[in-house]
């Protein structure tokens, strides 16, 4: 029997990193997916990240640790710091984590290395994102690059893959594709500001993305928001 070829997927606990991995699954990857407690104020995405994995059917989850919180610089880490809520006009907003996807996705290339595996997915969106300079194409492209560069696998002519296919769609496209799929999104927490039962607060770019996302497409939204958030 042939083995399958290997991929660490970065699951968030998220709509867009559950779907990335129902889609790696899709297309024949035995799936190890990693999860990152990077400092976060809530750790109700790190709870989901384990029902999807289970859910889908990973082949393997774990969950690696990184302080990022200790330098600040962000809402998502500085309680200090305000979630914004309704936000209007551009720019980066203060949820934008310093370094957190290239920290990230240097952790799943040190786990692809030592799995032999030569591809990684993530669910940066650079549609429906919130100015987030590290969810562009762009940067993506530049990762790569790096990894074969900076790798024993790189080097010796085995060039490792960053996959990100929700890049270019919309919420509402990324959700219809999760859908037909057959992801549970009722099970992910995708809100800045979740509670520690996971209820969404139905206000902050997150939410507001993913409640537009699923009007877009026409399916009832699972999400489980507080009182204040209905």
């Amino acid at each position: 029997m042939l083995s399958l070829p290997r991929a660490v997927i970065l699951l968030s606990g998220g709509l867009d990193s559950a779907t990335c991995l129902a889609l790696a699954q899709q297309q024949g990857f035995e799936c190890h997916a990693l999860s990152v407690a990077y400092g976060q104020r809530h750790t109700a995405e790190i709870a989901a990240a384990r029902r999807v994995a289970t859910a889908l059917g990973a082949y393997e989850h774990r969950l690696a640790q990184v302080e990022l919180g200790q330098f600040g610089g962000s809402a998502l880490t500085d309680p200090t710091i305000a979630i914004p809520e309704n936000r209007e006009g551009g720019g980066i907003p203060v949820t934008y984590v310093p370094a957190r996807n290239t920290v990230m996705l240097s952790m799943a290339l040190a786990w692809a290395e030592a799995l032999g595996a030569c591809d990684i997915f993530i669910g940066v969106n650079a549609v429906d994102y919130s100015g987030y300079p590290d969810c562009r194409p762009e940067f993506i492209a530049a990762f790569q690059a790096m990894a074969c560069l900076a790798t024993k696998a790189g080097v010796e002519g085995r060039p490792l893959f960053i996959h990100a296919p929700l890049i270019k769609l919309s919420k509402a496209e990324i959700i219809l594709q999760g859908t037909a799929l057959g992801i549970d999104y009722g099970l992910t927490v995708s809100c800045y500001q979740a509670d520690d039962e996971g209820q969404a607060c139905g206000h902050c770019d997150a939410c507001r993305l993913r409640r537009a996302g699923f009007m877009a497409a026409d399916i009832a939204d699972p999400t489980r928001y507080c009182a204040s958030g209905r």
